[in-house]
């Protein structure tokens, strides 16, 4: 565990910065700033990452929502117009779960723009928690097992509901 250590230690703590000397004055402004600006980048990251998991509950809630009210709709009303309703539902849920896919891609691309910009801004600083701490000596290493994306993980849902509204869609369409 020693050497686990010591090698994410040398990963975090960036070289260019010996803590040993002093700053000056204008360095000490500077790395302020510098600070500043890199807590507000981190909590604007994790304020999207919050607003990405409200997005997906919001997707899920519609497609269950939707689910229980078109076969409660199709069980109402007469064998035509349940079909239809049948029918127009699934081809709006086929289309929001593209919506719900394409909104998750675009989170991601943002999430990794964002996180890039984290490792560049962790150059200037004393230590590199996420670029060369847990991510660079952990997850990208592989020590901690395979990383499986959560981006990846979330992007499955819509693709699971789509292929299953497709499947109701065919059942209904050559009915």
């Amino acid at each position: 565990m020693s050497d686990a250590l010591d090698e994410l230690r040398s990963a975090v703590w960036n070289p260019d910065f010996p803590l040993a000397t002093p700053p000056t004055a204008s360095q000490d402004l500077g790395f302020q700033v510098l600070l500043e600006q890199y807590k507000l980048y981190v909590e604007m990251t994790d304020r999207m990452s919050a607003r990405r998991a409200l997005t997906n509950s919001f997707f899920l809630t519609i497609n269950l929502a939707a689910l229980g009210a078109v076969g409660s709709l199709a069980a109402k009303y007469p064998a035509d117009w349940s079909e239809f309703v049948a029918v127009t539902g699934v081809l709006a849920l086929i289309a929001e779960c593209f919506v719900w896919f394409y909104t998750l891609r675009s989170y991601r691309q943002l999430s990794k723009a964002k996180y890039t910009v984290i490792e560049v801004l962790e150059e200037k600083l004393f230590s590199r928690p996420y670029s060369k701490g847990e991510w660079g000596a952990y997850v990208r290493s592989g020590k901690q097992g395979k990383y499986f994306r959560l981006t990846t993980a979330e992007q499955m849902m819509p693709l699971i509901f789509g292929i299953s509204y497709l499947a109701i869609f065919f059942y209904l369409w050559h009915k």
